[in-house]
């Protein structure tokens, strides 16, 4: 099983990314997937999932109506398109593969990708 993200860089205050985490070596269109960032000296939180069709998603506060999750099964790949970012956005963005349990808990994910670092600066 593999993850890869990927997509980040700096932007400006007010800009826009899209990160994809690319998966190999299981049936992806069966897993519910999320994006988790951690910012330096914070915690990990959750920021975004999507189940297995595209159809439910969910948001943490701080980015709904900003970002937009999504995922193309047949490329084996899921989406984050974080817009309006704000330096507060600024981490390390995870993409995992969630095995049961709380959609934003961490501990419901089993594999993790290693990480596109984003960083919203003027």
């Amino acid at each position: 099983v593999q993850l890869q993200a990927s997509g980040g860089g700096l932007v400006q205050p007010g800009g826009s990314l899209r990160l994809s985490c690319l998966v190999s070596g299981f049936t992806f269109s069966s897993y519910y997937m999320g994006w988790f960032r951690q910012a330096p000296g914070k915690e990990r939180e959750f920021v975004a999932g999507i189940n297995w069709s595209g159809g439910i998603t969910h948001y943490a506060p701080s980015v709904k109506g900003r970002f937009i999750i999504s995922r193309d099964n047949a490329k084996n790949t899921m989406y984050l398109q974080a817009n309006s970012l704000k330096p507060e956005d600024t981490a390390v963005y995870y993409c995992a593969r969630r095995m049961g349990g709380g959609f934003s808990d961490g501990p419901s994910y089993d594999y993790w990708g290693q990480g596109t670092l984003v960083t919203v600066s003027s």
